[in-house]
Formats: structure tokens, sequence, C-alpha cells
């Protein structure tokens, strides 16, 4: 379950459409969706219904979040109209005469050939969609978790009432659903061909048209890489959405690693056994008992879903889900079901006052619900805001997230105070020196960004990981060279590398070669982090990450203050610490005035309380090295590249092979750079330690490899395509965003000389509110973070964050590119 805590999961609701004077249900859903997004929001087989569609998520929190602003967006619309919306199996009042399917050839046809059934289709369900990429899994999952479909189901009835009368059911929408002919438990088919025939067999019959109509419990999707639950009523509570969300997830993970281990479905995964239990979860809810799924008898309910739920911990816990999930089954045992309350406010009130309770519900406030919008910031957003991957903002302008606060703040500046604050950064910048290249400004956005404490657990564990990994392959790689006489990497692609370096030789054994790394990362819209590629020749950065929150606590102080976030200089204590691994003896050493990043250096120099030379700074007496002033060298800190270096002190190639001079970082590092060898680095996380990589590569394909060139070249607008030796964005197009022309000349240079190339599946990175001519933009970020190593590595408590120009999605300064200040929490 390593990679559990990567996989998406998404949801989609059905909502009825109630007039609330009359409080029977109306064919009305058109009306809302005209104003409503249709990538978030659409029509379903009945005028009555209007489906929303969340975003897919790492994180429940997040899918919660983004439910929550979805109801609320369906519940204004409706409220325009005089109508709620209620998310229910059912709603107690309706008019059949009143009521018509959506007009769309594919339902009128089903009115046509279904009749009644079409008609009486007036029930509202949740879906889960769960991450499964192969297909063949897919389909085995979906036979092995039916047997704890019924326990969702139980969570979820709320469907007692239909036209009119109490039913005997808590979820009635069950009864009316498997109505249908191809719903209920999954057939126990083997793989994704056998799905597919049998599906076309369905079809062949002519009772279903199309695979869209296979309705069963749990489903492989038929449109994207999914695990599909179906069989939940829709939930008044949107928390109790989440709850099934979480645990579905955690079922599909729990026997993802069961199929790994070998071990078969449990007994009672049999169809027909299955769907005995679904009729005891529609009949009884929570209220009655069930039937347990590993033993197949009767319990109380309450019981088998506490049991499910610690079966389930491990999976849980690897989503980071358990709390949440703990937090939320305790409400729902404790409230009771739909049903149950409906039956209550039907005691005293009838029905009217059913309907009245389910549109209060549905419209709940909770803490996933914001009390008001940012007025001012939704106005600086405008209408064409792209929310689809903003890590900050939800679509309607809400904060996401930890960015409540910074929003709040931010609404209280309003445009005309962010631009006088934008203003008064300049002149900040000119005090401080803040310069990137001679006479330009390095750019800072002063909207920060903000990385939760669940994503930079995960980060420091896989930058640690991927570190240490790097660190045994460069040793090894101008040392014994295991790794080559084991066939993981080939010899020519270490030794042909353009970062490969004779000097690397030179390093001791014992010595670090990775004092410090960098290493670039993205994230997409659903929350899961890819590396980008590795620096570990001469990282820059952690210098303008600290000035950054020097900027931002001098000019929006208020921002600073609402979050809790570690303190910059911590980051310095860390970094010495490696540096003086070997000796106290430390100096930065750096090229001078003319490099663009001088600023930096002459920052992290101040910082950190050493000498900041150049090489005629220096001179070698008696085999060691001094500085003019005649202080002792034993550290250089190389901001200089190294070709640089040794034209101006050949010999101090004598002093590090004689071990009296440590280079951090050191010579030949590039080759640790190289975006070939980025494609290995996973190979070499389980070769150097044995363990699984805990963050992924983009998918990459070596252009060298007859078969990857072959692909590249055929997909060289949708991909990414990179120099191996390219850095600072240099050389780097990106085939979506390429025109014909760019195309053409990186193809002819690729085919000339296909080992100096990659190819890259193009990541749809996740964007952040930046702040330019009065208006906020969604632009495309990176994150660019440090690790130090000493005797362990030690992930710095500081990164920077790149920001893309407009319409760009390549980050680099040098490009374009500007930075904001991140906050690690």
């Amino acid at each position: 379950m390593e990679k559990l805590e990567s996989v998406a999961v998404g949801v989609e609701e059905e909502f009825h459409t109630v007039d609330l004077a009359t409080r029977k249900l109306v064919p009305r859903a058109d009306r809302l969706l005209q104003n409503l997004p249709d990538d978030r929001f659409s029509g379903e087989l009945q005028r009555s219904v209007v489906e929303t569609n969340s975003r897919p998520f790492v994180r429940l929190a997040d899918v919660l979040e983004d439910l929550a602003a979805l109801r609320r967006a369906v519940a204004t619309e409706a409220e325009a109209f005089g109508l709620g919306v209620v998310a229910a199996g059912t709603v107690p009042i309706v008019d059949l005469d009143a009521l018509k399917v959506t007009p769309d050839p594919r339902y009128e046809n089903m009115l046509e050939e279904y009749q009644l059934l079409a008609r009486e289709q007036l029930i509202c369900g949740a879906q889960v969609h769960v991450e499964v990429e192969d297909r063949d899994l897919a389909v085995q999952i979906g036979h092995r978790v039916s047997p704890w479909m019924p326990v969702l189901l139980a969570l979820s009835a709320s469907s007692p009432f239909w036209l009119g009368s109490d039913s005997g059911y808590a979820s009635y929408r069950t009864l009316l659903w498997n109505r249908w002919p191809t719903t209920g438990p999954m057939p126990a088919v083997s793989s994704a061909a056998e799905y597919e025939g049998m599906v076309a067999d369905l079809i062949r019959t002519g009772v279903i048209t199309d695979p869209g109509m296979v309705y069963y419990d749990v489903r492989p999707s038929d449109h994207v890489p999914t695990v599909e639950l179906r069989i939940p009523d829709a939930c008044p509570r949107v928390e109790d959405v989440a709850l099934l969300a979480g645990i579905f997830r955690a079922l599909v993970a729990t026997e993802l690693d069961a199929i790994e281990q070998g071990r078969p479905p449990v007994p009672t995964a049999r169809p027909e056994l299955v769907r005995t239990f679904t009729w005891r979860a529609a009949r009884a809810g929570l209220e009655g008992e069930l039937v347990d799924p590993l033993e197949g008898r009767a319990k109380p309910a309450r019981q088998i879903v506490r049991e499910t739920v610690n079966r389930l911990r491990p999976a849980l816990e690897a989503t980071g889900d358990w709390d949440l999930v703990c937090d939320l089954t305790d409400n729902v045992l404790r409230r009771g079901t739909s049903a149950t309350r409906q039956r209550t406010a039907y005691a005293t009130g009838g029905l009217e006052a059913v309907v009245d309770l389910l549109v209060s519900e549905t419209k709940a406030n909770t803490e996933w619900w914001p009390e008001a919008r940012c007025a001012e910031i939704v106005s600086m957003m405008g209408g064409a805001y792209d929310t689809s991957a903003d890590e900050a903002v939800v679509f309607d302008g809400t904060a996401r997230g930890p960015y409540g606060l910074v929003l709040t703040a931010l609404d209280r500046l309003g445009a005309q105070g962010l631009a006088e604050r934008d203003r008064q950064k300049e002149q900040v910048q000119h005090d401080l020196g803040m310069y990137f290249e001679e006479g330009r400004l390095f750019p800072v956005d002063l909207i920060p960004r903000i990385v939760g404490s669940e994503d930079w657990e995960l980060l420091q564990s896989g930058l640690s990981q991927r570190t240490r990994a790097l660190e045994h392959f460069l040793h090894d790689a101008y040392g014994p060279g295991r790794i080559i006489e084991d066939g993981v990497v080939p010899k020519d692609l270490v030794t042909g590398a353009p970062g490969y370096r004779e000097e690397g030789r030179f390093v001791p054994p014992e010595a670090i070669r990775c004092a410090i790394s960098g290493t670039d990362l993205v994230r997409d819209g659903a929350g899961h982090w890819f590396v980008l590629e590795d620096n570990l020749r001469v990282p820059s950065g952690l210098g303008y990450a600290m000035a950054n929150r020097w900027l931002s606590a001098r000019v929006v102080p208020e921002l600073v203050r609402a979050v809790a976030t570690p303190a910059p200089r911590r980051a310095m204590a860390v970094l010495r610490g490696a540096l003086t691994q070997a000796s106290p003896e430390l100096a930065l050493i750096t090229s001078g005035s003319s490099d663009p990043a001088y600023y930096e250096h002459r920052l992290l120099a101040r910082e950190l309380d050493v000498p900041l030379v150049e090489p005629g700074d220096l001179e070698i007496r008696d085999g060691e090295l001094f500085t003019l002033e005649g202080r002792r060298i034993r550290v250089l800190y190389r901001r200089i590249d190294e070709e640089d270096l040794w034209a101006a002190m050949p010999e101090l190639r004598d002093l590090l092979a004689a071990g009296s001079v440590v280079l951090a970082n050191a010579p030949g590092n590039g080759l640790g750079d190289d975006k070939a060898i980025y494609a290995y680095v996973p190979r070499l996380i389980s070769y150097y330690l044995g363990e699984t990589p805990i963050l992924d590569n983009v998918p990459t394909y070596l252009c060298r490899e007859p078969a990857d060139l072959e692909q590249v070249l055929d997909r060289l607008e949708e991909l990414v395509v990179k120099p191996v030796d390219g850095y600072g964005g240099q050389g780097v197009v990106i085939g979506p965003d390429a025109s014909p022309k760019e195309l053409e000349a990186v193809r002819a240079e690729i085919a000339a000389d296909p080992d100096r190339w990659i190819g890259q599946e193009t990541v749809a990175v996740s964007t952040h509110p930046t702040f330019t001519g009065g208006r906020l933009e969604p632009r495309v970020v990176d994150l660019r973070t440090f690790v130090c190593l000493g005797a362990e590595p030690d992930v710095v408590p500081l990164a920077l964050s790149r920001v893309a120009a407009h319409g760009s999605r390549i980050v680099n300064s040098s490009r374009g590119g500007g930075s904001k200040d991140t906050w690690l929490l």
C-alpha cells in the first residue's frame, strides 16, 4: 500500500429539484443548468435531476471541500427560481404526469424501450470513482469488493418514501434501481477482455444499447481509468458522501494489496449471496441487522460498520484518511441514517416536513461550507479565471484548504491595496538588493503559496529517499561501478553523459558528494506530486526563498501573521550543519558579480557567516588552501561551474584528490542531473536502498532507445521534450504549446542526435493565484526543494515556488518566470 497516498478519488452526485412552495418534484433542472458551468454540472435521464462532478483529489478533505462548493452553487442557483435541491435517493411528493425525460436521443430511446421503468426513474444516487489505471485490476476489484457494498448502501440509506407512502425500506431506491436488467453485483469475470466481451454480448441482445447502461453496483468506468461505486443513495449531508468515498477507496486499496499478495476473494463474493446482502441493507439501513461480509451471517449493522472501518485501518492510514473517516463514522452512527431522520420529520409534520428537512440538510452549513465568498478576490479573479487545477481557490471563488485566512486578508486589502503593496515591494527589493542578473529585480509575487502538512510530510520522506539513492549512485558510478556490472544502468549512459567528469573520480569514497541537492517538483490538480528533475551541481534558489520571506514580512505582514510556518533562518542552520560536516573552515566560492545569482551568493555567505571568495582570492600553500588574508579553507561551498574553477585553479584538483579540500557539491555531480539518468532513479532507489520509490517521476521516454524514439516522434505534439543536459529551461519544447515550425525544428534535432533527448508525458500542472495588472491570474507553479546530506538527509524547511509567465508552463527565471514566498506547514 506504499503508493496509496497518491491515489485520487472523485464523486458524482445527483440532486432532485423541488418547488419550495409545493414541495413537489419538478422538471426544471434545465433552468439551473443554463447558468452553471457544463464541465461540473449536467442533466440526467429525468429533467428533475442535476448531476455534479467533483474534481478528483488525492486528499479526502479536498473532495469534501469541492463537493460543498458544488452544492453551494446549485442550491444558490435553484433559490433564484424558487426551487430547492435535494440529495436523497427519493423525494416523497411526486406528480408523475408532470415529469418528463430530458430531451436527448439516448434518453428518449430509453423511455421508448423501458416505458414505466424510465418514467419512474425518479431516484438519485452518489457515485465514487477511485483511480485504477490497470483495467484488468479494475475488473477484478469490482467483483472482490462486492460483499462490502451493502455496508455502504446502509450508510447512505435515504429513500424511505415513494410516491407519498412509507415503503418500509430504508432505501427503496435500491429496489427501484434493481428493476433494470443490468444492475446488482458485478459478475465474477477475471479480466478486462472477459468483461468487455460480456458487455458486448449484452449489447448484442438489444436489451441495452451502450456500455453506459451497465449499472452494476461496482464497475470499471467506461470512460475514465477508475473503479466506480454506484450502489449508494444520494446523501443529504455532504460529509456522509465523503465517508463513502474514503471507505470505498480503502476497500479498493485493500483488494489491490490482496491481489498482489495472491489472496483469493472472500467466499461471500458470490453474486447470488451479495444480492441478498443488498436486500437486507436496503430494508434495514443502520437500524437493524446486516450480513457480515466475512462470515456471511447477520449481525447488528453498527457493529459491522465498526468492524469494516477497523479492518480497513492500514489503507485508511496510508491515505491519511483514518482520523477523518473515524470522525465521520462516529457522526453517522450517532445520528442514524437519513431514512430515520425523515421518518421522524414525517411523524411531526408530514411529507412537507420531510422535504423541508431534505432541502435544509442538502444545503447544511458545515465547516466545509464557507459563510461567504471573498467578494474582492472574486472580483479580481474575473469571469475567466480557470480553477480546474488551482491550489488555492475553489471554482466559485472560495478558499481551498489552508488558504482561508490568507485570502480573507487579501480580500480586506482589495485590488487597490494589493497594487499599492506591489509598488512597495519593488522599493523593498531595491533596498535588499534582490536582483537576478545585473539591474533586473528578481520577480516575486506577493500572494504566498502554502504546502500543507500532509504534502510536506510526503515530500520530506520522498526527497530524503531520492537523495540517498543518488548519493549512492554517484559514488558507485565514479567508483566500483556495481550498478553497471549488474546491468541496471548501461555503461555508455553513464560514461557518455554530458555531465560525466573525470574529476569525479578524485572525490574520496568517504566524502559526501551531495551536500545540498535541489529537487524540482510539480503537483497536478488532483494533488499528485511528480519529480521533474534533480539538481546536484550547484543548486540555486535557497537564498531567494529566504529573501522572499523577508520581503513578505515587510510588505504584507498581515499575511505572514495569518499562518505559522518555520522561520527561514532555520534553513541556514541545516545548510551550515551539512557544509561543515568535514570541517568548520568553510568559504563560499563564486565566479563574481557577473553571475546572475550573485545576490544569492552574497546573502548565503552573510547568513552562514563565512567568507565569500572568488578564485583569485585564494592561494595554495604547502598542500593547503588559504584566502589571501591567510585564513585556511577546508570546505568550499561551490557556486561556480567546475570548468571555470579548474580553469582558474587547476592545482585544486590535487588538493581534492588528497582530501585536504572538500568541494560541496562534488565535481562530476552533473551526471546525476542528466535527464536520461533521471529516468533510472526509481531503479536506483530499488537497487541501492531496496525500497519502493515514494515520489513518482514523470513518465519518461529515452530517445536513445529505438522504441521510445519512435513513440516520441509519433507523439511530439503531445509530449514535452528536453535535452538530457539542459538546465534553466534551455531547449525544452512543450508539444501542446509549440507551433508546427517549432515541432519540426526539434524533430530534426532529435532525429539527428537521439541520445541527447528525452520525451516526457505532459503533466496538467497545478496553478496558483498571481497578482498582475490589478487582477489575479492562475499561473503554473513548481516547487524547488532542498536536501542537505550530513550523516543523514535533512530536508531544508524552506522551499522556492517558481511561477511561469503568462501563458507559459516554463517557470525558470531565464524564461521569464518569477517566484513566490512558500509556506511549509
